[in-house]
């Protein structure tokens, strides 16, 4: 029965675990890193969890799970086990995922992005997670709304934008702005206000929100236009966000005034006097007339006519040209014409009341025939204007002019108007002919038109002038000009390939082809500049380095287009500016220097060299000490190496220091070496005589004691190296019963019995033993006092010690040690020193000129140094039991290569 219980309710609870469904609501701002925790499911659903409620040891535990990883499951990372869902390593970008214009939610899988309305902030990301084991499962719904933030600026769509406001535009016109800025940022971060950079005096921006939250600018009017006195308004248009820091944008803004039809043509004479012949031809020029209007296009159109109050008979004589204003003779002046003409002519404009000009012409009524002019032209001649080509030589002739009175009556003279190198004069033998010819030669770049008039005239005063039109013919006579002989630039190292460096000008007067200019690099270019034919911009196509090639000089041509072409030369110089692009370079990566010891402070250590491939500033160097600036210290001008004070070798052997050089750039550069000072070693140390360490002790030697046992030894340590370390023994004095019986080894130090001792050898024996180095320019010594009893046994401790204490009588014995050089150390091999003894004594000579100028210092402070050091050696201890010598510490002293 319970089986059958289980089995018909199991499935009612799968139905209803399967049926609770959870919602979860988060929120984030976008941009952030990877990591951030936008939140717990456990914690938030309140399921047990392992660090909280405790499960039941038979459940298995949570298990958190995406049911799909879609579109909104690459920007989240979920713990499968805590259920905590943090950001992924995609950034998640507001306004990329909710694309506002349109309503929709994107789905992949389950997972979804919505945006919920095209005017709401809200940006959701949908998630679909399934809670695990059976008994906690739930499928969660969670949304996590996208927070918007200042991350993008306001832009325009375009960068220039163009708006047109007519002249006479009210004040407080408004006038939309069609492109305004767009953020796809939104809320408060969207665009918030506008406004001009310069307005002028007469403008200002309003901004409009429609019901959908579009802000639209509105450019308004704040004061009278006016076209004719200022046709174009150019200022910038900033958008300005309302984000924190505020974002703007911005872009040109071209006002453009457009006009109207608000001004009136206008002569500028009120009344023109013309007098007229009555025996001109047909189509003679009578007077021109020129009204002006200020305003643009068809708004300035001028036309003429005559005004009602001109009567019929003038209007048929005179014709005038509607739209040039120009008055021509229109019939023949007969005896009935009138002698004078009143014209008044109408300057008409669009919707004008037109201007007024008065033309009085007289006409003068002439009885004869005037004089005749005939031109029979020699030069190239169209429709009355002559043609000459520039540097024509002199008296080149134009025309020939027959000069005559129909009537034949009068006598008729002429002479040449105008100005220009022209002259005219009789043709003999002929009568009545003239020649008009030049008097220099052309030149189309002064000029290129003349208009000269002959004149003829009779006895009783008529003329006749007949107008001639010369027009020059330009050659390619003129050469290119540069507007600069020599082109200085400069430009900055390290430039970008194909830099711009300067547009080279050159103009040429002469027209057409022939003034048409090109360029070209001359043979001493460098390959890496171009220079382009036409336009002449002078690049340089590679980067240029100061300390490779700091000047360059060359040349340029300047060709025009004529036969043969015809070229002129500039000179280029470029200067290449310093950057500050090399570090400080020391001439060697590691610096060595030998110092003797006891160096007097601040004395001249050594020389540390260091460039700068730089100029200026960025050349300077400072010279610093990175480490043991305590003891040492460096000149930054000169480099020079200096001590703080006096150093000791048997303090310290060497010193390594790392200097460090930084330039004078911004930023600065800086580079690093490494400096290895090393003390030679000076005599300045006695030996120290370690065993025995007292005058007072003694050794008891048995009678029974065989030749060539040892007895004893000294032992001595010198803190000096090399030779000024090798340590020699000698007994200089002697006292006792028969004191040849011993001997020192001058090496070792080791002391023997050289004969075999008597009853008569028995007493105290005492030898001053000298322990000498073979320093340089003069050894130091010790001495020390070994004292031997032989006897068989010491019967009376104090009767010895009494003897002690007496002050030896003892001749000294002034003899050198016969030894080799050596160590002191007897457990070196001579086999093995001898070569580096030999190479360092032959090193010592080289080095006798710097110790011999310590010298002085070293004997001054010698006698002090050996007092202290024969104090040191008064240490007693009593001998009075076997020592074993073998427990001193004698560490071998090595000898410095120098």
């Amino acid at each position: 029965h319970l089986l059958l219980f289980l089995l018909f309710v199991g499935p009612f609870n799968c139905f209803a675990s399967y049926s609770r469904a959870t919602e979860l609501f988060y929120s984030l701002n976008e941009g952030l890193p990877a990591g951030v925790l936008i939140g717990s499911l456990a914690r938030d659903l309140r399921l047990p969890t392992p660090g909280g409620q405790r499960l039941a040891a038979s459940q298995p535990p949570l298990s958190f799970t995406l049911a799909s990883r879609g579109l909104g499951g690459q920007y989240v990372q979920l713990d499968n086990r805590s259920g905590e869902l943090h950001t992924s390593a995609v950034e998640i970008d507001r306004e990329a995922l909710c694309v506002e214009s349109s309503e929709a939610t994107v789905f992949e899988g389950t997972d979804a992005v919505s945006s919920s309305s095209p005017s709401s902030e809200s940006c959701l990301l949908l998630l679909d997670v399934l809670v695990l084991p059976q008994e906690y499962f739930r499928l969660v719904k969670v949304k996590i709304a996208i927070r918007d933030v200042n991350d993008n600026a306001p832009r325009f769509p375009v960068p220039h934008i163009h708006l047109s406001v007519p002249e006479n535009a009210p004040v407080n016109t408004r006038l939309a702005i069609e492109h305004p800025a767009l953020d796809p940022d939104v809320g408060t971060n969207g665009v918030q206000t506008y406004r001009l950079r310069d307005n002028y005096g007469v403008f200002t921006l309003d901004v409009e929100e429609n019901e959908s939250g579009e802000r639209t600018p509105y450019l308004i009017v704040m004061g009278a236009l006016d076209r004719e006195t200022r046709e174009e308004y150019v200022t910038v248009i900033i958008a300005e966000d309302g984000g924190t820091p505020p974002l703007v944008g911005s872009a040109t803004l071209t006002i453009g005034i457009s006009d109207i039809n608000d001004n009136c043509p206008q002569f500028s004479d009120s009344q023109l006097n013309i007098t007229l012949y009555g025996n001109s031809s047909l189509g003679t020029h009578v007077a021109t007339v020129h009204a002006v209007d200020t305003d643009l296009g068809s708004n300035a159109q001028v036309t003429y006519s005559y005004s009602q109050k001109v009567p019929q008979s003038s209007r048929d004589l005179f014709c005038l040209d509607e739209s040039t204003g120009t008055i021509t003779l229109s019939s023949k002046v007969d005896g009935d014409t009138p002698r004078l003409h009143r014209l008044i002519i109408l300057g008409n404009g669009p919707g004008c009341i037109p201007a007024v000009i008065t033309v009085l012409v007289t006409v003068i009524k002439v009885m004869m025939r005037p004089p005749e002019v005939v031109p029979r032209f020699i030069a190239n001649e169209v429709e009355g204007v002559v043609y000459l080509k520039e540097l024509e030589p002199i008296n080149t002739p134009i025309a020939f002019f027959t000069i005559k009175d129909p009537d034949e009556k009068y006598k008729v003279s002429c002479y040449l108007d105008g100005d220009g190198p022209f002259r005219l004069s009789p043709y003999k033998p002929y009568n009545n002919e003239y020649l008009l010819e030049t008097t220099k030669p052309l030149d189309y770049e002064t000029q290129q038109l003349y208009e000269i008039s002959v004149v003829a005239w009779n006895s009783e005063g008529f003329h006749v002038n007949k107008i001639i039109k010369v027009q020059v013919l330009d050659d390619n006579d003129n050469s290119p000009v540069f507007s600069q002989q020599l082109i200085e630039l400069s430009i900055e190292e390290n430039n970008v390939p194909n830099a711009f460096l300067t547009k080279l000008h050159a103009t040429d007067a002469d027209s057409g082809e022939r003034g048409q200019v090109s360029y070209f690099l001359g043979p001493d270019a460098p390959s890496y500049f171009s220079l382009d034919k036409t336009t002449g911009v002078l690049t340089v196509s590679t980067q240029l380095d100061r300390e490779e090639k700091e000047k360059y000089r060359y040349t340029v041509k300047a060709v025009d287009s004529g036969f043969p072409p015809r070229e002129s030369i500039a000179t280029v110089t470029i200067t290449v500016l310093d950057k500050n692009d090399n570090s400080p370079r020391f001439i060697n990566k590691d610096f060595s220097f030998f110092v003797p010891e006891n160096f007097p402070g601040f004395g001249e250590i050594g020389v540390i060299s260091v460039t700068d491939a730089d100029a200026g500033k960025n050349g300077w160097v400072a010279l610093s000490v990175l480490n043991g600036s305590d003891i040492f210290v460096i000149d930054t001008g000169k480099g020079v190496l200096r001590a703080k004070v006096s150093l000791d070798r048997e303090q310290q052997s060497s010193y390594i220091l790392w200097i460090e050089a930084v330039d004078g750039g911004d930023p600065a550069l800086s580079s690093t070496a490494k400096i290895t000072v090393l003390l030679l070693d000076i005599n300045d140390n006695p030996p120290l005589v370690l065993f025995p360490q007292s005058n007072m002790s003694y050794l008891l030697v048995l009678p029974s004691t065989l030749p060539g046992s040892p007895i004893t030894e000294v032992y001595a340590v010198d803190k000096d190296t090399g030779m000024n370390a090798v340590i020699a023994y000698s007994i200089i004095g002697r006292r006792g019963p028969r004191p040849e019986s011993f001997r020192i080894d001058p090496k070792t130090g080791n002391i023997t019995l050289e004969e075999s001792l008597m009853r008569n050898d028995y007493g105290l024996y005492r030898l001053l033993v000298k322990v000498s180095d073979h320093g340089y320019p003069e050894p130091l010594h010790s001495t020390v006092m070994v004292n031997l009893f032989v006897n068989d046994t010491v019967s009376n401790e104090s009767y010895i010690e009494s003897l002690l204490r007496k002050e030896p009588d003892i001749s000294i014995e002034e003899k050198q040690p016969q030894i080799s050089i050596e160590p002191t150390h007897k457990k070196m091999e001579s086999a093995s020193c001898m070569p580096t003894l030999v190479a360092l004594s032959i090193i010592s000579l080289g080095s006798i000129v710097l110790v011999t100028g310590m010298g002085i210092y070293i004997c001054l402070s010698k006698g002090k140094k050996h007092h202290r050091a024969d104090e040191n050696l008064e240490v007693q201890i009593p001998l009075n039991g076997r020592i074993n010598l073998h427990m001193l510490e004698k560490k071998p002293v090595e000898i410095s290569n120098i």
